[in-house]
Order: C-alpha cells, then sequence, then structure tokens
C-alpha cells in the first residue's frame, strides 16, 4: 500500500547499504586493512578478490540481508541512527508539538511498533476495500475501482505519478508508467527459466497467492482458483510488459499524448474520468509511456470476467498491505518476497521493517531530523570541493577527446558548464502541514502518507519543476544523477567512510566518494544521458558520425560484461548494465585525473602508507567500495532487472581498462586485469 512512482532515469551508483554490528554503535570500515588482502592472490588477477575476499570470508551476510558489504555497512549505520530519532520521538510525544515532524515521525514508529494491535486487527484495516471489491460487477465498477485506488495513492495495476517533461523539462507532467506485475519482470512468466528456475518461481508464486488470500478469509478451494485467475491475469500484462533492457531506452519511456487521444487508444480506461479523480482535470496531456502495455489494460477491461478482476485486485490489495498488518500476513509475505526471491533467511527485526516504512511515507521529514543531528555544515563544504575538483578534470577530459568532433565536443562542454550538484541535503525542507499521523493504527497511517504523498505529487503537475527539490532522502545511502534536470545529488549518509573521510589521504577518497561523484557527472554521457542536452531535453546534439563512434565503444563494453560469469553459468547482461558500466569506467578515469591534480601539491606525493604508493591505495579503496556478497538468489534476480552489474565486476571492469592501474601494481600483457589491444575500452 506504498505509493512512489518509477523515476525511471535517476541514474544511482548502487542500491543498498550495511553494518558491523546490530546493537549498539556500528563500526565503519576506515582506511585500509593490508590484513584483510588475500595474499594467495594477486591484484593482477583479480583486483575484487585480492582486497576483499578475507573480510568477505570473515563477515557472512546477515540472516535477515541478501545482500552485505560496504553499501550495507552505511545502511545499517544510517537506519539505526534514524531509528534513535525515532524512537526518542515516540518515547517523548507528550511533551511535542502535535503538529511538529519530529512528533509525527514519533507516532508513526510507535503505531508500528504495536504488534498486538496489528495481529488483533488481522484484515480489518483493509476490509473497506475488500468489500468493495466483492461488490464489483461491471467493467464500469472496475475502472472506477481502479481510479479511486489510485486517487489513494495505491498504484496496483500500474504507476502513475510527475516528474519533468522530457522535452520541456522546465514544466512537471503527468507520466503513466507500466506495473501490475508480482514478480520481477516479464521472462519470469513468459519463460521457464535455466533448468526451470522461473517455473519454479511461478509455482512459489502461485501457492502464495493462495496462501495470502486464505488468511485473508477466502475459503481453500477458492483461493486456489483465484489464484490461478491472477497468475493468468498477470501473464496477459506481462506479455504486453517491456523488458528491463527496453525499458532503459528513453524513446520507451517517453510517449506525449492529449487526454482526448488517450481517451481515444483506451476508450474503456476513460482518461478523462481518472484525471479528474486525480484532481488532474485541466490537464492538457501527459506522457503514456508504453502504448502496448495500456493497450492491453484497456482490452482486458472488455475481455477479462469480473470474477478474474476480482481476484486480482483482491490479491493485490491484501499483498500490498500485508507487510503493514498482521504476523501471519506480514510472515507470509516475507516467505515469497524475501526467501524466494532474494534468499534471505529471517524477516528483520519488526523496529526495520517499522523504520522503512517511516521512511517510505515520511522520508524527507525523516531526512530533516537525521542532518540535525549527524551531517554537520562543514561536512558540506568539503565534499564540495571534491565535486569542483572532480568537475574540473571531467572538462579537461572532454576537451581533450581525440574521437569526438569539434561540434559535438562543443554541446558536450555546454552540459559540462550546466551541471548542477547538490550535497548532502536540500536548502529547503518539504513541508508535512495536512498529514495526520497518529500514535495508534499502524496500517491507517501508511495509508494517510500515501495519500498524502499521492497528493504532494498530483499538485506539482503542470507547474514549473521545483528545481530545489531532491529525489533520494538524506539518509539513503547513494547517489544519483538526473538527467531531466542535469543534475548530481549526493546525500550525507554516503559521504561517510569508506567512500568519504575528512581525515584520510586523497588516494582513499579520490579513490572512494571520487569515483562515485565522477561516476554520477559521466551519467550525463552514457547512452541514455546523452540523449539529453544542457537544459535536461530530450535531444539529438550529436552528429551522426560522432554518436557511431561512441556506440561502437560501448559496443566492446557490453561485450566485456557480457563475458563475465556471476553464478553457475549465468552472464551479466552487458546491455543491461550499460549505463553503470560506462558511467564507472569514466568516473574512475576522472576521479584519478583529479587525484593526480591534488597529489601534485602534496610536499611528498610518492609516500607510501603502510607500504602501498598514493596510486595503490586509490584503486584498493575503489574495490574495497564495491565489497559486497549476495545470496545466490538476489544475485539471480538482480541479474535480471538490476542496471548495476554486481559489484565484483564493478571493482574490476573499469581498472582492467586502465593503464594506471596496471603501472599501479606491476600487471603484465596476458594478467587478467590488464585489458589491452582491440580489448581494452576507451569511451570518456
Amino acid at each position: 500500500m506504498k505509493y512512489r512512482f518509477l523515476k525511471p532515469l535517476a541514474l544511482a551508483v548502487s542500491l543498498g547499504c550495511c553494518s558491523l554490528a546490530f546493537a549498539g554503535k556500528i563500526e565503519l570500515t576506515r582506511g585500509i586493512d593490508t590484513k584483510q588482502f588475500d595474499t594467495q592472490g594477486s591484484a593482477c588477477s583479480d583486483l575484487f578478490n585480492y582486497v576483499n575476499a578475507n573480510w568477505l570470508k570473515a563477515n557472512a551476510i546477515p540472516a535477515d540481508r541478501s545482500t552485505w558489504g560496504s553499501f550495507e555497512q552505511l545502511d545499517e549505520a544510517s537506519m539505526h541512527a534514524t531509528h534513535s530519532i525515532a524512537e526518542a520521538a515516540a518515547k517523548n510525544l507528550g511533551a511535542l508539538d502535535a503538529a511538529s515532524i519530529e512528533a509525527k515521525v514519533g507516532a508513526f514508529y510507535k503505531s508500528g511498533m504495536d504488534q498486538a494491535a496489528a495481529n488483533k486487527a488481522g484484515i480489518a484495516p483493509i476490509s473497506d476495500w475488500l468489500k468493495r471489491v466483492d461488490s464489483l460487477k461491471s467493467p464500469d465498477d472496475i475502472v472506477s475501482f481502479v481510479h479511486d485506488t489510485h486517487a489513494a495513492g495505491l498504484g496496483l495495476l500500474f504507476s502513475f505519478g510527475g516528474e519533468a517533461d522530457f522535452k520541456n523539462s522546465s514544466m512537471e507532467i503527468a507520466y503513466a508508467f507500466q506495473g501490475g506485475l508480482g514478480l520481477p519482470e516479464r521472462a519470469y512468466y513468459l519463460e521457464d527459466g535455466k533448468d526451470g528456475s522461473y517455473k519454479k518461481i511461478r509455482e512459489a508464486y502461485l501457492g502464495y497467492i493462495a496462501q495470502v488470500l486464505e488468511i485473508a478469509g477466502v475459503a481453500k478451494a477458492d483461493a486456489s482458483t483465484q489464484a490461478a485467475a491472477v497468475l493468468a491475469f498477470e501473464n496477459r500484462l506481462a506479455v504486453a510488459s517491456l523488458a528491463p533492457v527496453e525499458l532503459r531506452s528513453p524513446e520507451n519511456q517517453y510517449n506525449f499524448i492529449s487526454l482526448a487521444e488517450a481517451q481515444k487508444q483506451n476508450p474503456h480506461f476513460g482518461w478523462n474520468k481518472f484525471f479528474a479523480r486525480q484532481n488532474l482535470s485541466d490537464s492538457k496531456g501527459f506522457s503514456l509511456s508504453q502504448p502496448k502495455f495500456f493497450a492491453e489494460v484497456n482490452a482486458m477491461i472488455e475481455q477479462v470476467p469480473a470474477a478474474d478482476w476480482k481476484a486480482y485486485l483482491r490479491f493485490k490489495l491484501i499483498d500490498s498491505a500485508a507487510p503493514y498488518l498482521s504476523d501471519a500476513l506480514a510472515e507470509a509475505h516475507f516467505g515469497f518476497h524475501g526467501k524466494t526471491l532474494s534468499g534471505k533467511q529471517e524477516n528483520q527485526p519488526r523496529w526495520k521493517r517499522v523504520m522503512e516504512s517511516v521512511e517510505d511515507g515520511m522520508g524527507m521529514a525523516l531526512g530533516q531530523l537525521y542532518v540535525a543531528k549527524n551531517f554537520p555544515p562543514e561536512a558540506k563544504q568539503r565534499a564540495q570541493v571534491l565535486v569542483d575538483n572532480l568537475r574540473q578534470a571531467t572538462k579537461a577530459r572532454l576537451e581533450k577527446l581525440d574521437w569526438m568532433s569539434a561540434e559535438t565536443k562543443t554541446k558536450a562542454l555546454e552540459k559540462w558548464a550546466s551541471f548542477t550538484p547538490k550535497i548532502g541535503y536540500p536548502d529547503s525542507w518539504r513541508q508535512w502541514d495536512g498529514l495526520a499521523i497518529k500514535p495508534d493504527g499502524y496500517f491507517a497511517n501508511v495509508a494517510a502518507a500515501a495519500k498524502f504523498n499521492h497528493d504532494w505529487s498530483m499538485s506539482k503537475i503542470n507547474k514549473p519543476v521545483d528545481r530545489r527539490e531532491w529525489g533520494m532522502t538524506p539518509q539513503t545511502v547513494n547517489a544519483y544523477y538526473n538527467p531531466l534536470q542535469n543534475e548530481i545529488v549526493f546525500p550525507a549518509a554516503i559521504l561517510q567512510p569508506p567512500f568519504f573521510d575528512a581525515k584520510a589521504d586523497d588516494a582513499l577518497n579520490y579513490g572512494g566518494i571520487g569515483a562515485v561523484i565522477g561516476h554520477e557527472i559521466l551519467h550525463g554521457y552514457d547512452d541514455e544521458g546523452s540523449k539529453f542536452d544542457a537544459k535536461g531535453n530530450l535531444s539529438d546534439w550529436w552528429t551522426k558520425e560522432d554518436r557511431e563512434k561512441f556506440e561502437a565503444r560501448t559496443a566492446k563494453l557490453v561485450q566485456q560484461f557480457d563475458g563475465y560469469v556471476a553464478i553457475e553459468d549465468l552472464h551479466v547482461k552487458g546491455k543491461l548494465t550499460l549505463g553503470e558500466n560506462i558511467a564507472d569506467l569514466g568516473g574512475l578515469h576522472v576521479s584519478y585525473d583529479a587525484f593526480k591534480l591534488a597529489q601534485s601539491k602534496a610536499t611528498d606525493p610518492n609516500a607510501k602508507i603502510d607500504g602501498l604508493s598514493p596510486d595503490q591505495r586509490f584503486f584498493i579503496n575503489f574495490a574495497q567500495v564495491w565489497r559486497r556478497a549476495f545470496r545466490d538468489a538476489e544475485l539471480k534476480r538482480r541479474l535480471n532487472v538490476d542496471p548495476h552489474a554486481p559489484a565484483r565486476f564493478r571493482a574490476i571492469g573499469a581498472p582492467s581498462n586502465m593503464p594506471a592501474f596496471a603501472a599501479a601494481f606491476g600487471c603484465k600483457a596476458g594478467d587478467a586485469m590488464v585489458r589491452g589491444g582491440d580489448t581494452q575500452v576507451k569511451i570518456w
């Protein structure tokens, strides 16, 4: 029951994040511990294993996690920090102004921690919605129900929200985006997978659907029948959906049409009424982003029996609400989504699950409280210096490109000049007036936040874009580039070791956060970002010849990552991960350039620390940042849906193309970490 519009072009550095302890203080990785090195191997054969193998052996993936490493350590630390804020507010509610964000965060957390109340309520919090499902009889009933659930902030069938117009980035418009699937992507419905893996997941999904329907009160025999109807329903949606690789193309994310044309294309859905229900009746048009998907939805409204629609909508309501209801439903939900799909062994403790709900519902409010306690202004200032240095290094590299014409290079430099960096936290904070949160009624609070956030999103559509807004909260361990605003954004939580440490030498900071900063800048010039101009508009600013040269170079990077075997005989998908791999390669190059410039000003630029040269420390910390292990199920899932390559390949992929890496460790031609001749990838 949470609303989160898919923003397909927010290009992030990673997905997750992290800890060495689970109670009390989180100890972050600082500096380089040479005792962790695998001395039986070498950096020239496998930089990732050389730096990380011993640490990963000694630090098992926690039972409630599907991945574990540097990002996860920081995520764990961030969660503990926000938890202490929410818990203190919950205990001090009587002394707080009820209208303050602190009181609302505290009340939200308190309601979520009342496990007894959730168990006592059972399915009751969504009973009114379920009664409406039971009453659906006609296509008009079904359409009205879908309209109403969206107005409540529940995107059961597809995603809908606001984003800048791809062709006029100064204005925000509405986007309708494919959705409605319970499995990771279309292939899970339409293929059997290696050794029948997708088929087994479909069978488990069928059992899960029946299980939660039964818990919600559907008779066992009816639950099985309805589960089959749900799977068949989603199969039709899957056939009409685009695959993850196809969705990477901006052209498959944007399709602006008028309401009249949308009504003509999908007459059964009633877009005019839908927009009116979302308080958008004056809209002049929107992006119907995947027309084939919505054409299929339109056909299904007329063709699919009401009983099957009811089964689908009933299940989607229960499935989306399950984490906030009784233990029986929450554990069933975890059993499929957590265990089967991601390989987790245990559900998270309740406080973590509740904190995730607070983050989903009031993340930026929580971030305002987090920053006040955890991110001093001087940290933002120090990070700004690194950003400035990386921007200058990027400009110098663009100016020296030997494969790009002067015409295209001028446009590339125009785009460089218009980059906007955002560091730590927003300059102005979002307001939360009108959101009523009570210390009891957990699901009611989740629903209230979903409705409040949906209305806020709708209120911005057809208005000028507010460039002060952030797409991530300050407590998020991540970073992103938004091509529509041509901005690079670095939340406070990632500006910590091993990424950034004000007390560390330049090698560590440039190999860590410097590479992240470079990564986000270079997203502006990857296969997606390069299609947007200096103003953030989807525009072809390349000459035909230069685009062909660019694509020939990126094709070699696709081939490089296609060759990596992640698990069993499953390979990384080079086309799916291309944008991130371009950003990694270019980002590490510009960070190294900036590092060498900073190093040239040092008293002793070649001074060793723990027997390691500055260049070695630079590349070692880069590999240390990507220290990460995956459960098998999670790794297999990510290979299908994640635009980021698994961490170990990110650690070795970019350095293996850099002569500076080979020189730093004395690697020779023929070593696995040395790509030479036609196999070496040179782009930015």
